[in-house]
């Protein structure tokens, strides 16, 4: 994925985090959903709408979305696949039209800006930057995601760290702020 697709996703979920006022970890999708006038989430055991081997899939019609997760994996799956199908909202992916309904459709670097967009929702550098939770194991228990997702957020905060640009970009300065509070209490735990 090229770095201009990388920063959008980066942003859209930056901005979803700010706009739903999110300040503490583990980030809560559904909140998110229930904060959503147009957004509705359904558990595919309810519905079974969910073509198999699916973890998730957003439908859309008359502008309002419909996510559909497969609950019976794990909470710490769902999670993700929740934050994955928001971030096909968010940014706004190119819909596939059909007579019935529409759903997003399944190019490579679509699903890995909305891959982007999860990881950086459910598991924001900055927080994770300024509590020092660096390794796989401590980053799946603050934000409460899987270890192998937990793998690639570790990968990249090497990355980051080693970088050590942190806060320039203005979104990233208001998170830091909205966890405020929550930093100050974590860090007393410590």
């Amino acid at each position: 994925m090229d770095y201009g697709k990388y920063k959008n996703a980066r942003n859209a979920s930056w901005k979803c985090i700010l706009d739903y006022n999110v300040n503490s970890l583990p980030v809560m999708v559904t909140d998110i959903v229930k904060q959503s006038r147009n957004i509705k989430l359904f558990k595919n055991s309810d519905i079974n709408k969910l073509p198999n081997g699916k973890s998730g899939i957003t439908i859309s019609h008359n502008r309002k979305f419909n996510i559909i997760y497969n609950d019976t994996e794990s909470s710490n799956r769902c999670r993700f696949t929740i934050a994955h199908e928001l971030g096909h909202i968010f940014l706004g992916h190119l819909l596939i039209n059909t007579p019935e309904y529409k759903t997003f459709s399944m190019r490579g670097d679509i699903e890995n800006e909305a891959n982007v967009f999860a990881r950086d929702l459910l598991a924001p550098a900055c927080v994770l930057h300024e509590l020092q939770t660096f390794t796989a194991r401590d980053i799946s228990k603050l934000c409460n995601i899987s270890l192998e997702s937990a793998r690639y957020r570790e990968k990249r905060m090497h990355d980051l760290e080693l970088r050590g640009d942190w806060y320039l970009h203005p979104l990233e300065r208001q998170i830091r702020e909205q966890f405020d509070d929550y930093i100050k209490s974590k860090k007393a735990e410590q």
